[in-house]
């Protein structure tokens, strides 16, 4: 891999387990749990993260952690975004959208024709995302139930 010039940003596959991004995980969790209760938070853990059949990307400025997102199959063809997050100090900055990008990339390599995901009504910033990246409500999906607090999103690829 070729050396980075200073303030590029960097997306690829990375192990969830490592230290610095089970710390990345950490403040999306505290972020989700500030805004949803228990019930409503359908959140993945790193064993999941790490599981075949999903695939896991961390956003890295000079080295650092700033983002994540991943994607775990539901059916052939089939998959489902989880762990989206960019922290707090690089948002604004279009990196969710370069994200989602790659995650859309990545699953397109693995002949995946759909993606689809379970976000949250208080996070406006990121339904205009999926909204502009092409993301049409659909109903719940691969063992959901219908959550007020949930609003449920698919493309395809």
């Amino acid at each position: 891999m070729s050396e980075m010039r200073k303030g590029e940003i960097s997306i690829g596959p990375e192990d969830p387990r490592q230290p610095e991004v089970r710390r990345l995980i950490a403040l999306s969790d505290a972020y989700l749990e500030a805004l949803y209760p228990p019930d409503s938070n359908h959140l993945v853990d790193v064993a999941a993260l790490a599981a075949p059949g999903t695939v896991f990307l961390v956003a890295r400025r000079d080295g650092e952690a700033l983002g994540s997102i991943a994607f775990r199959l539901i059916a052939p063809g089939h998959a489902e975004m989880k762990r989206m997050f960019v922290r707090a100090d690089a948002r604004g900055q279009g990196l969710g959208r370069r994200l989602l990008e790659a995650l859309e990339e990545a699953a397109r390599s693995r002949q995946i024709a759909r993606i689809s995901l379970e976000t949250g009504i208080r996070q406006p910033e990121a339904i205009g995302l999926y909204q502009a990246a092409g993301y049409r409500d659909c109903p719940p999906f691969d063992g959901y139930a219908p959550d007020p607090l949930s609003l449920f999103m698919t493309k395809r690829l």
